[in-house]
């Protein structure tokens, strides 16, 4: 993520500003420039070419980003993505809502960015991009993906819940982001891996994705993670089925490549290190790896120091890193645009 600023008055901002509290002039992120702008008390960016205005979901998902007027649209292109959303009287599921769409956009960057496709269902109605933000309040919600719909159960937005869930399963970890970029990993694996030229190296080192997942299932919640799994895989879930090991990898990659960009943008390693495409083939991923590595154990060792946990968890074995360079690999094999 980059270090952005008031175009007014030069004030650093956070990506999830919708105001300066600088010089109180109101703003909106544009991912076309992926820089904010300021807007007026009509919603209007200032600037009027191209015209724009804020997202109509500023008060309902506190969506900070603006929609240009040609596009016809009056939600921006993270919050058209949700598909469902609870209903208005659950408040505190409208609550997490907020929060989940506010993750939700910060995923959307990343993916811009890397120069991902975005597709929603708009233009492929069978397996375009979509996102079910459920409340559990009235239903059992299972978060998930199946063929492009991305479904969260928003409980996993309340700190307690979530924490009982990590303890209970074992996890390190778990966010509500770390979810979003898992589940997408999931999505991206038939965007970019399918059938296509790089199927061949998939299964050499995840493998078979056809594999049942029922069984796969059954079997994880059954026995466990494998003895000795710490040397293949870069967490007991990725264990399960060649699925969910591309899809943690997947989550990972950019887990990495988002810290290693705002660690660049503020200082802590070296400009342009991260998103901006400027990696290419198996240097740059050793690159991006060599940047890690340390910024990570300083971080967590930062964190221990104001008496938190790591802030990433997680060791990279050399099996783990070469399904991660694959990963690497079919995100850098996508055209830019």
């Amino acid at each position: 993520m980059r270090d952005f600023a008031c175009p007014n008055c030069g004030q650093r901002l956070a990506f999830e500003n919708s105001l300066c509290l600088s010089c109180r002039s109101a703003v909106g992120f544009d991912p076309a420039l992926m820089a904010f702008v300021v807007v007026g008390p009509d919603g209007v960016v200032q600037d009027p070419n191209p015209p724009r205005r804020m997202c109509a979901n500023l008060h309902r998902s506190a969506c900070n980003w603006v929609v240009a007027d040609a596009d016809g649209n009056e939600l921006c292109l993270s919050d058209r993505l949700t598909r469902t959303l609870p209903p208005h009287d659950d408040t505190e599921a409208m609550a997490a809502y907020a929060d989940a769409e506010q993750a939700k956009r910060r995923l959307m960057v990343e993916l811009l960015e890397l120069g991902l496709p975005v597709v929603g269902r708009d233009e492929d109605p069978e397996n375009g991009l979509a996102f079910d933000l459920k409340s559990s309040r009235d239903e059992q919600v299972l978060t998930g993906h199946a063929n492009g719909l991305i479904t969260l159960n928003l409980a996993e937005g309340d700190d307690v819940h979530r924490e009982q869930l990590r303890i209970s399963m074992g996890e390190p970890y778990r966010t509500v982001l770390g979810h979003f970029r898992h589940e997408i990993g999931h999505y991206f694996f038939f965007t970019l891996i399918g059938t296509g030229p790089l199927r061949a190296d998939f299964e050499e080192l995840f493998g078979d994705p056809d594999a049942s997942y029922q069984d796969a299932l059954d079997r994880h919640y059954s026995e466990g993670a494998p003895a000795g799994w710490e040397s293949d895989y870069v967490s007991s879930y990725a264990t399960m089925h060649p699925a969910e090991d591309w899809a943690e990898s997947f989550a990972h990659y950019l887990h990495i490549r988002d810290t290693v960009d705002t660690a660049a943008a503020f200082g802590f390693a070296p400009s342009g290190a991260a998103l901006d495409r400027n990696l290419p083939g198996e240097a740059g991923f050793d690159r991006l790896i060599q940047l890690w590595l340390p910024l990570s154990w300083s971080l967590n060792m930062i964190n221990r120091s104001m008496g938190h946990k790591d802030l990433y968890p997680f060791v990279l074995p050399p099996k783990v890193l070469t399904k991660m360079k694959l990963v690497h690999r079919a995100v850098e094999a996508v055209p830019a645009s």
